[in-house]
């Protein structure tokens, strides 16, 4: 299916790679901030939790962007990576430079 260049699908693999080693080290720097809160007054447990709601937060967003990346990669392994997984037009060059884990073409995201 695919006429998008080896390069350039090897080039956005090492990318995607890349990302997913990053928020592997963020998630589990989050899981351990998680683990370590041990205030003992009611002041600094109410600012850890608050935090700990932020960092929550972040993990299920790094989460996500995680199983957007491992979907990304299956794609690129089928051969429809680049492909917009709704109406099947070639996703631009430039979209996949921001969302590079994107199945959608800009039309079929809004």
């Amino acid at each position: 299916m695919t006429d998008i260049p080896q390069a350039e699908l090897d080039r956005r693999r090492t990318q995607l790679e890349a990302r997913l080693s990053e928020l592997d080290a963020r998630l589990q720097g989050i899981e351990s901030e998680l683990m370590s809160h041990q205030a003992k007054d009611w002041e600094e447990l109410a600012t850890e939790r608050e935090n700990d709601e932020m960092l929550t937060s972040m993990g299920e967003e790094g989460k996500q962007e995680i199983r957007m990346i491992h979907a990304a990669l299956k794609r690129l392994d089928e051969g429809e990576y680049g492909y917009c997984t709704k109406c099947g037009d070639r996703i631009a060059d430039a979209r996949l430079d921001l969302l590079p884990a994107t199945p959608f073409c800009s039309n079929c995201a809004t």
